[in-house]
This record gives C-alpha cells, structure tokens and sequence, in this order.
C-alpha cells in the first residue's frame, strides 16, 4: 500500500493557484540556487510540457524565479519576483523546450554564477509540491529534498571519497544515493551525497579539513528551508 505523505492531503502552503506549477516550481528553483552556491548572476529557464504551456497563467516563472532567489513557496514577495530580481540585477529568461522524455512539469535550469561558473540542473515539480533533481550537469541523479544532500568539490586523487564516507560511518549517517563526477582533465571531481539524516557543524567542518576538499555544501530543503555552508 502506498504511504501518503501531508503534502499528499492537503497540500503545501503557498502563494500561487497550484501545488505543482507554484509551490514545486518555487522548491525547484531554491534547490537549485543552493545547488550552484547561491550566487546566482543571470539564469535561463527551459520549460517542458505543461510547464512550458501555462507557466504565465499558473505563475510558474514567478515561482521559479522566486526560487532562485531563496524565496519560499508561502512568501507574499513571490508575487513581485520579476521586480525584485530586476532590483538585484538578476537576469533571467524563459522559454518552452522540449527536455525529451521526461515528467510534463519539468524545468531546466542553465545558470551562469556570478564568478562566472556554468552550471545545469534539471527537475520536474510531481505534484503536491513535491519535486525531484534528475540531472546536474552531465550527471543523472535522483534527489527529492526530502532529505540532506552533500555536496563536495575536491582533487580527483585516491582516498578523498573513502574518507568522507569514513566520518559519515562514524557519526552513524547512512548514505542513500550517491553519484561522482569527475571533471575531464581539470583533475577535479563533484560528489553529491544524500543522506538519512542532517550533519552538524563540527562534522562539516571535519569533511572541509580533509586534504584535497576545496568546498563544502549542505543542502537540506525538507521543510522549505535550505542550510548552505561553503
């Protein structure tokens, strides 16, 4: 039997006229912020399906976009989101694509961050408010935001991976799904964690002192607030 979750019944609190095309499009474009650090310069959304067809009706690029400035789901400053990012000099465009075979409301976000890093992340908003990471970058993932996610950039050298998942042993934190990608001759690597439960601080500090990490981040959006540390 399936387990239904509160959002299932009764939905998120929000601002906007749907659960998924409001409420999941805002979570879709908080996580993604965090994804790339937070310090977002200019972002181009690629909408599929029904996304694509009635983001203006429903307000999904004013979630979206809300999202992408760290703004909930359940704040008034949502309705204003093109005119705060115009204030904050954050550009942004959206257009309807076609992603392939892939949920109807999914985005596609391909941001450019103010140090001048190029970063794609991919989502769909599955209803309820609920949503899903599928893609960053090159690399096919699967996280909900339900649970933490570590995010690690390191030298692609022996040993680094190993002891990361060592601290996470010993502070008895299990990891749920992990994928690594390995920078072609930068000799750099990106590794993405999910996790069962949240790190404290001492433990990310622990992980940011292992050799070879360059940044540390902490993405934890299970109820609507994000934690970040770099």
């Amino acid at each position: 039997m399936k387990k239904y979750g509160v959002f299932d019944i009764m939905g998120p609190t929000m601002i906007g006229p749907s659960s998924s095309h409001t409420a999941g499009a805002a979570r879709l474009g908080k996580m993604a912020r965090y994804l790339c650090g937070g310090s977002v310069a200019s972002v181009r959304f690629l909408l599929h399906g029904s996304f694509g067809q009635t983001y203006r009706g429903h307000g999904t690029d004013k979630a979206l976009l809300a999202g992408m400035m760290g703004i909930n789901s359940d704040d008034y400053r949502l309705r204003d989101a093109f005119s705060i990012a115009d204030a904050q000099g954050l550009q942004y465009s959206f257009e309807p694509a076609d992603l392939g075979d892939v949920h109807p409301n999914t985005v596609r976000f391909e941001i450019v961050t103010k140090d001048g890093r190029q970063i794609s992340v991919t989502g769909s908003s599955i209803g309820g408010g609920s949503v899903v990471i599928t893609q960053i970058d090159d690399i096919s993932v699967y996280f909900t935001g339900e649970n933490p996610i570590l995010i690690t950039k390191h030298k692609d050298a022996p040993g680094i991976v190993s002891r990361i998942a060592d601290l996470l042993y010993r502070a008895v934190i299990n990891i749920g799904n992990m994928r690594v990608n390995r920078a072609d001759g930068a000799k750099t690597a990106t590794m993405y964690i999910e996790l069962d439960k949240p790190l404290d601080k001492q433990l990310i500090d622990e992980i940011r002192k292992i050799p070879g990490i360059d940044e540390v981040l902490v993405l934890d959006v299970g109820m609507e607030g994000v934690n970040h540390a770099l």
